[in-house]
């Protein structure tokens, strides 16, 4: 399973908001896809490393 920030629409991002406000506390909305990791050979693992570094981010390689 994959979880990434959600995509929200005006309605959701305003009914969090609400409750942010409600609470005093920052809230932050997840979605979630069950996904399968790709297997990698040591070539292309490299690659996606220097890739991250060069970025500064974290890739995962999935099954489309």
């Amino acid at each position: 399973m994959l979880c990434s920030l959600s995509n929200l629409d005006q309605e959701k991002i305003a009914a969090i908001q609400s409750l942010e406000k409600e609470t005093g506390k920052t809230v932050l909305a997840f979605s979630c896809k069950d996904i399968k990791p790709s297997m990698l050979t040591s070539d292309q693992l490299a690659k996606i490393q220097k890739l991250e570094k060069d970025l500064s981010l974290s890739l995962v390689a999935v099954e489309a």
